[in-house]
């Protein structure tokens, strides 16, 4: 018999996603399993487990697979017994017209029969707000920010009821923060949507910390809840309280070896970190996506770097601003750029690994994912985190390794070197 309740089974649409809402788990105290896709069979699960993150690939997905993979992932969460569902997505609600956020909410509400839930994507200690409906980044509208000019999922409107109206087949209702202040009146508001619709998606007001305690107190004992990583610490403290979780111990962040950045993001937050670490003395190589299609540039190349650097940190990447990218992709397609750039990163990866490094630090997402699914190590212990929803990870079939995967709009500017610093032997 189980010594823990696994209170949360979440299923992420990508592994910086997985990896995000893991470690906001992990440093509130709950004990966090995460996979790298779902677990074959009957996968043996820790008797101290208390959360569980699946870290699929679905945000750019085609959407009937993506519905597909996500539907068999929650129902391998709950054969586990996790006794709520949630979804994650980016916290700046990254999603093509067709979905995949709204396809994939609307399924699970209707396989669990649920009438509602909620789309709360916010985390304002990464600069994400939601204000009477509103995603802002920075301060700024979601579809007047960087992300407008994202070269996989440009955000063309920072109101969630218009960005899920192309995407779902349910109505989306804003819960502006005033309602807090009288959830009585909320909930009887709720009442007379569930009398109206099948189902239905409220967005709640979400731009002050205290807000996350005030939503999980509304809707924290929901079977079914979605959104970025902004709820985990509040709902992990709902979760101790209510199953009596002891805090758990903490693995080493910090191990022996060489050191590989990889940086494929084109995030402003990315190439200002570039910046950052360069200006420090940090040794780089770019990859020009042109020279490489061409031959010019090529793996041996690039591990030469890397062996001509023995006991140094070095960064290796393909980043670019927005327009240089975009420049680049019209000349070569699009796919066939962002296949070959997330190929050679993950083969890149896999080499430093086999000749020794022992620490991988990634910037982006899709190259966070093709990095992970060729190092093909299946579960992980989380770790510290460098930054809000960055943490360290440890694979448990290699505990020498030291994994730091990031979102590319999330760290500080001198995130490189934070990441190589706690990861470092000589970090206490």
């Amino acid at each position: 018999m189980r010594k823990q309740v696994i209170a949360l089974g979440c299923v992420a649409d990508d592994f910086t996603g997985a990896s995000d809402v893991a470690s906001f788990l992990a440093n509130a105290g709950i004990n966090t399993v995460l996979y790298n896709g779902i677990p074959a069979g009957s996968a043996a699960i820790e008797d101290d487990c208390q959360a569980i993150v699946i870290a699929l690939k679905t945000r750019t997905q085609e959407t009937a697979a993506a519905v597909s993979e996500s539907l068999e992932a929650f129902q391998w969460l709950k054969g586990q017994g996790a006794r709520q569902l949630f979804i994650k997505y980016c916290s700046t609600f990254d999603s093509t017209r067709e979905g995949n956020i709204g396809p994939i909410a609307d399924a699970v509400l209707e396989t669990e029969e649920e009438p509602y839930t909620i789309l709360c994507p916010a985390l304002p200690v990464n600069k994400r707000k939601v204000k009477e409906g509103r995603l802002y980044v920075n301060d700024v509208p979601l579809d007047e920010s960087p992300m407008r000019n994202h070269p996989l999922t440009p955000m063309w409107d920072s109101r969630i009821s218009e960005l899920m109206r192309e995407q779902s087949a349910y109505p989306v209702y804003n819960l502006t923060a005033d309602w807090y202040e009288k959830p009585d009146e909320a909930l009887n508001l709720i009442e007379e949507y569930k009398e109206k619709h099948e189902h239905f998606y409220l967005v709640p007001d979400y731009y002050e910390d205290c807000h996350a305690e005030k939503i999980v107190e509304l809707f924290g004992d929901l079977s079914v809840l979605t959104g970025g990583s902004g709820l985990m610490t509040a709902l992990a403290e709902k979760y101790k309280k209510e199953y009596g979780y002891a805090e758990g111990g903490r693995p080493s962040d910090s191990s022996a070896g060489g050191a590989v950045l990889l940086a494929g993001s084109c995030s402003v937050a990315t190439l200002s970190q570039i910046e950052d670490y360069q200006k420090k003395g940090g040794k780089s190589f770019r990859i020009y996506p042109k020279q490489l299609m061409e031959g010019a540039q090529n793996m041996e190349e690039m591990l030469s770097f890397i062996r001509e650097n023995p006991g140094e940190a070095v960064l290796i990447y393909s980043s670019a601003p927005a327009e240089e990218l975009k420049q680049m992709q019209q000349e070569s397609g699009r796919e066939q750029v962002a296949a070959l750039l997330e190929q050679t990163m993950a083969r890149l990866a896999e080499s430093a690994v086999k000749e020794g490094i022992t620490r991988v630090i990634v910037a982006g997402g899709e190259t966070s994912g093709a990095v992970t699914r060729q190092l093909g190590f299946a579960s992980y212990r989380i770790g510290s985190s460098i930054a809000p929803g960055v943490p360290v990870m440890i694979p448990l079939e290699n505990e020498k390794i030291r994994l730091v995967l990031k979102s590319g709009n999330f760290g500080q500017t001198d995130f490189f070197t934070r990441a190589l610093k706690i990861t470092g032997e000589d970090h206490e």
